[in-house]
């Protein structure tokens, strides 16, 4: 049971990690409103879209990971 809980807590982690860096950044912002562009502005929905799904995602899993790494500690 214990290899099985550390096993879920590494690809959790691993997914957490990815996830994060596939995230933009706050200043991603700033940086788009300087260089501007009608890509921007049309392309800006999809992207919010995107943020929202990676965003809903990281919060599953950084609750996995809390709910893992209590159950390791309970085994």
């Amino acid at each position: 049971m214990h290899t099985l809980l550390m096993t879920l807590l590494v690809i959790v982690s691993l997914a957490l990690i990815v996830v994060v860096l596939l995230q933009s950044g706050k200043s991603a912002g700033l940086s788009g409103a300087i260089s501007g562009g009608a890509e921007q502005l049309f392309g800006k929905q999809k992207a919010r879209g995107l943020d929202l799904v990676l965003h809903r995602v990281t919060i599953v899993l950084a609750a996995l990971f809390f709910i893992l790494a209590v159950a390791i500690t309970k085994v």
